[in-house]
């Protein structure tokens, strides 16, 4: 099944000729509506972007507030949490760590900036970590289980 042989140099010199007629990617400039432009392209905003340094300084901020929140919920959570409805509440608070983090990690990846985004795991990590213990203190993994309501 073998074809005639093929002459690479003059493929690939068509396919230089090809490229070299399209122009690069990022500089097309979107046409403005009033001339008959539709919509911008994918994957462009029809708002203008809000300036890097307030970009960064939102993402931090939702990475710090998420990584407080795990601290607070892991090491100074007030209340007993054995069982009951103060565990229900404390189950939730870490699925909040676990959506703070989550979210802070799309963020972060988004806008690329690798310190916010390690941090951002790290809280992702914490508040997974926090709902394990939960659920296997639970499941008899260390020897008798806990129970989740406080009536039985």
């Amino acid at each position: 099944m073998t074809g005639p042989p093929r002459d690479w140099d003059k493929e690939m010199a068509e396919i230089d000729r090809l490229i070299a007629k399209e122009p690069p990617t990022g500089s097309r400039a979107p046409v403005p509506a009033e001339r008959g432009g539709s919509a911008p392209a994918p994957g462009r905003s029809a708002a203008p972007a809000r300036s890097g340094r307030r970009e960064a300084l939102a993402g931090w901020a939702r990475v710090v507030l998420g990584a407080l929140l795990a601290g607070g919920v892991g090491l100074a959570w007030p209340y007993a949490h054995a069982c009951g409805m103060a565990l229900y509440l404390y189950f939730g608070a870490t699925l909040v760590v676990v959506v703070a983090g989550l979210w802070g990690a799309l963020e972060s990846w988004r806008r690329r900036m690798g310190h916010a985004h390690l941090l951002a795991l790290l809280v992702l990590l914490a508040g997974l970590l926090l709902a394990g213990k939960v659920v296997l203190d639970r499941s008899g993994y260390p020897g008798a289980p806990a129970t989740w309501s406080c009536g039985s």
